[in-house]
């Protein structure tokens, strides 16, 4: 019987990497606790020994010989103690092995319920390390129930051997999404706690977070780190902005997320049911930044003011539907995306034309401005 107990802790370690240690002191834990069920109400006198190498466990009780007994748990006669040997005095230990299987029904019941309970602490621990390295991270997972309800779905998500049920609530849910049982998606990973059912894992598919981990799963360069991601703004299930800058002259940024015939974006919105995803390149000059970010609608200039992060845009009439948006929707991103609190203006409401300056120009047209600037004051 000890030789299949010892397979067994073995066994776990290997299925469910429960680490043997862990097992041994849980058993010594039940067993003790089984004794104490006997009417021992502090089992202190306890020793339980186990011997890996014999594939032993053994139990001992011990006594202190005394003249009178007062603790019949903790104390043994001078009599009974010789009994055992006579070469026992007043004042000794007497080591006497308790036979586990005397346990009545309820101490063994005991036992169980401790070793249980430690094997489901440790896999609950294991889950939870395993799945506190993965927040932030996209991971895949099946539907295995919707509640009708408050709309809540359970998902059973994996990583490497654990497995665990995660909870994506309706306020993460992207509006005009329809999940059924068995459906597999995406998810991104907001928070792992730790409560007293386990770990418990929430998930996202609104989050922006999503999206970035998307395209770094497509595009190598973004993964390597020669193309940045450097902002993204996002109203999910209708449309996302990312600005990108590249660490490599000789790589397009935009081209590199696009990829070949569109396949890599094309990927990323399949796994967004569609969403709109627009990709603008990032530049530090604050006008030609917010220029970009209204695409696709043509902008003329940009005022951007010298105090706060404000500035004016000035578009073509027939742009300026499109640089808005339905229900003001690109302005909006393009301002979460920058930063930059924006006001579009019409270019037939200027009473007049805004300076050239703070139009968009790239960064050496201006370091040019600059030069030439201060060669006229010389």
């Amino acid at each position: 019987m000890n030789a299949e107990f010892f397979f067994a802790i073995e066994q776990l370690e290997k299925e469910k990497g429960i680490p043997k240690e862990y097992m041994l002191d849980k058993i010594t834990q039940a067993l003790v606790t089984a004794y104490r069920q006997l009417g021992d109400s502090t089992a202190d006198n306890v020793d339980v020994q186990i011997d890996e190498a014999k594939k032993a466990i053994r139990m001992y009780v011990k006594k202190e010989v005394v003249e009178e007994v007062e603790c019949p748990s903790c104390q043994i006669s001078l009599e009974d103690a010789q009994k055992v040997s006579p070469q026992y005095q007043m004042g000794d230990i007497v080591q006497t092995e308790f036979k586990t299987d005397s346990f009545v029904r309820r101490a063994a019941q005991t036992a169980r319920q401790v070793i249980i309970q430690g094997i489901r602490e440790a896999e609950r621990g294991i889950i939870y390390d395993e799945f506190t390295s993965k927040e932030h991270e996209v991971l895949t997972g099946v539907v295995t129930r919707i509640d009708p309800r408050t709309g809540n779905a359970s998902l059973k998500i994996g990583s490497g051997t654990e497995t665990t049920e995660a909870m994506l609530s309706a306020s993460e849910q992207v509006r005009g999404e329809t999940l059924a049982e068995g459906m597999r998606l995406k998810v991104y990973v907001i928070e792992v706690r730790k409560s007293t059912r386990g770990a418990q894992v929430l998930l996202s598919r609104t989050h922006p977070g999503l999206v970035k981990r998307l395209f770094e799963l497509e595009v190598p360069e973004l993964y390597d780190g020669t193309v940045e991601l450097k902002s993204i703004a996002r109203e999910a299930g209708s449309r996302t902005k990312i600005a990108v800058a590249s660490t490599d002259d000789a790589v397009d940024p935009i081209g590199a997320c696009v990829g070949p015939r569109g396949s890599r974006v094309s990927n990323v919105v399949q796994e967004l049911s569609g969403e709109k995803i627009d990709i603008i390149k990032y530049s530090d000059v604050p006008a030609a930044y917010v220029g970009s970010a209204l695409s696709p609608a043509d902008v003329i200039s940009v005022d951007v003011s010298p105090e706060g992060k404000s500035c004016r845009v000035v578009v073509p009439d027939d742009q300026l539907s499109l640089a808005i948006g339905k229900e003001g929707q690109n302005a909006r991103l393009a301002a979460k995306l920058t930063g930059y609190k924006i006001d579009i203006k019409p270019v037939s409401s200027m009473q007049e034309q805004p300076e050239p300056a703070l139009s968009l120009q790239t960064e050496e047209q201006i370091e040019e401005q600059v030069e030439e600037q201060i060669e006229e004051a010389e």
